[in-house]
């Protein structure tokens, strides 16, 4: 009996295990091979009725467990996806980043300030620009410097009025041509020379009774420069500075003589002995 038991469970499990794994899903992952072992008290219930009337070598034989091989599956880890990353993803990882942030204050202040700078130094500039008054041949500037506007000479308001007469006189012989050795022999001649025309200036200013050669004006008055009017002498020429502007028979631009002219800008003095009339 015992042997017949242990054959129908020999004959039942191989049977289940098949019916088992013939509806078991087939599956890609290698499996392990786990013991497993009948309960004790199964086989004790099926056998009991035989148990005690059998010999003890077969009881023993028939409630040992039985131990069978079967698949188990065991699950390994998925290995991680490989994330996918579209290029409309990579285009905007390498797009830049558009902050919006508001301009500082202190820059608009800033900016401002440059401004009311600028606007400041226009009206300075403005006001330094001196306003010129025509009253016939005796045109005046306000201030204490002389301009020059389409080669007339305007008189500071400022100035002595031996300065301002020296301008104006100076005034009338502007247009006058260079002639070497003119007004020289008289101070009214149809053209001028250098030293004529600084002559001509000073006597206008009542400063000179006769005219002057260059290297009698080497000598005239005091030495240095004046404060309103200061002649400067070498052998061969002269002009005179008066209230800032240089009156010159020399055209620097030209480089040549045309006659009494007014000029704004200066020239080298280094060859010159500078004098000036006392007290100005």
């Amino acid at each position: 009996m015992v042997c017949a038991v242990i054959a129908i469970l020999f004959v039942i499990l191989p049977d289940a295990q098949a019916r088992t794994s013939r509806h078991r899903k087939r599956t890609a992952f290698a499996v392990a091979l786990e013991p497993f072992s009948l309960v004790h008290s199964v086989v004790h219930a099926v056998a009991a009725p035989i148990v005690h009337t059998a010999p003890r070598v077969l009881v023993a034989a028939a409630v040992m467990p039985i131990k069978v091989a079967y698949y188990a599956p065991r699950r390994r880890p998925r290995p991680p996806r490989a994330e996918q990353v579209d290029d409309a993803d990579e285009e905007s990882s390498v797009r830049p980043i558009r902050v919006a942030y508001k301009v500082p204050e202190r820059r608009a202040t800033a900016a401002s300030r440059a401004d009311e700078d600028y606007d400041q130094e226009q009206e300075a500039r403005e006001e330094s620009t001196p306003q010129i008054e025509t009253r016939g041949d005796h045109p005046t500037v306000a201030g204490s410097r002389a301009v020059v506007r389409n080669g007339i000479a305007y008189a500071p308001s400022r100035a002595p009025q031996s300065v301002k007469n020296a301008i104006w006189a100076a005034n009338t012989i502007r247009r006058k041509p260079y002639i070497w050795g003119g007004g020289h022999g008289s101070f009214y001649d149809r053209g001028y020379d250098c030293s004529g025309s600084v002559s001509y200036a000073l006597h206008g200013a009542g400063l000179l009774s006769a005219p002057l050669p260059s290297s009698d004006l080497m000598r005239y008055g005091e030495r240095g420069r004046g404060r309103w009017i200061t002649i400067y002498s070498r052998p061969g020429h002269t002009f005179a500075v008066i209230a800032g502007l240089r009156l010159d028979t020399t055209d620097l631009g030209r480089g040549g003589d045309v006659g009494p002219r007014w000029y704004a800008d200066g020239r080298d003095t280094g060859s010159y002995v500078a004098r000036h009339p006392a007290a100005l």
